[in-house]
């Protein structure tokens, strides 16, 4: 059965903007990829539209059925990880190797003293509601 796992060096999940995070992806597959890559994503949930964007890609060149590789990456000014009544935006870095889209994600904070910024309700009313 394919795997791969996302080892972070010191086991943190919560960064400041700008910040370097490092760590190992190991995966393990019946034959090689024709590719593999850690990506930096953030994402939003909640009401109304989701969107995701790719803050970076980090390639693995010739990638092996089963390997341990290193990467590091400086975190991007923002957007901030934050957490509201509405919406949510979160960080993942995440392994896909193709095909068989087969992936891992790891959920990170980026944000200010690493900390998700938590948006105050808004009361009914104020803005017309």
């Amino acid at each position: 059965m394919p795997s791969v796992t996302i080892q972070l060096t010191d086991r943190r999940t919560a960064f400041a903007p700008r910040e370097k995070i490092a760590g190992k992806v190991t995966w393990q597959l019946e034959k090689p990829p024709q590719s593999a890559e850690l990506r930096l994503v953030w994402s939003t949930t909640g009401r109304g539209i989701v969107d995701l964007g790719i803050a970076e890609t980090f390639p693995f060149p010739n990638p092996q059925a089963a390997e341990t590789r290193s990467f590091a990456i400086t975190l991007p000014d923002g957007p901030y990880s934050f957490s509201g009544t509405l919406i949510t935006l979160t960080w993942t870095l995440e392994a896909v190797l193709q095909p068989g889209n087969v992936s891992e994600g790891v959920e990170i904070v980026v944000a200010p003293g690493g900390k998700a910024v938590a948006l105050p309700q808004v009361k009914p009313g104020l803005f017309g509601g």
